[in-house]
């Protein structure tokens, strides 16, 4: 009788309590990582809306901007409401947009909203790049 119970093969209570721990310190070290690329696919997920939407915008504004050349009328400084609800429907974002600037037809700012973050883009002809897209 004594006998099968030493053959009896299995784990032991400190093995058990080892393998545990080692697993928590590995869960330590992976969440804040995971968390931080989480966080960054979000950020890039708001900026690609944010482009989306600046196309959209300029798309409208290049309508106006053509329409109010054959008129001979000035360009606008900025899209009317009606405007921005059109551009957001074209976009086929998930947020709003806020308020669109434009300088001599061209999208200058946007802010768009989405989940509780602000992307605002900022077209800088200074330094030649496409514009700055700036996440809060």
């Amino acid at each position: 009788m004594f006998k099968k119970l030493k053959e009896k093969k299995g784990f032991t209570l400190v093995e058990l309590i080892v393998v545990l721990v080692i697993l928590a310190i590995l869960a330590a070290l992976l969440i804040p990582a995971l968390t931080g690329y989480i966080d960054r696919a979000k950020r890039k997920s708001i900026v690609a809306e944010t482009r989306q939407a600046v196309m959209a915008a300029q798309t409208i504004s290049d309508e106006d901007y053509a329409k109010d050349k054959a008129t001979d009328a000035t360009a606008k400084e900025s899209l009317t409401d009606t405007e921005i609800a059109e551009a957001t429907t074209l976009s086929e974002v998930k947020g709003t947009i806020k308020s669109v600037t434009l300088e001599d037809g061209k999208v200058k700012v946007l802010v768009y909203e989405h989940d509780k973050k602000t992307c605002t883009y900022t077209k800088d002809a200074k330094d030649g790049t496409d514009g700055a897209y700036n996440v809060k």
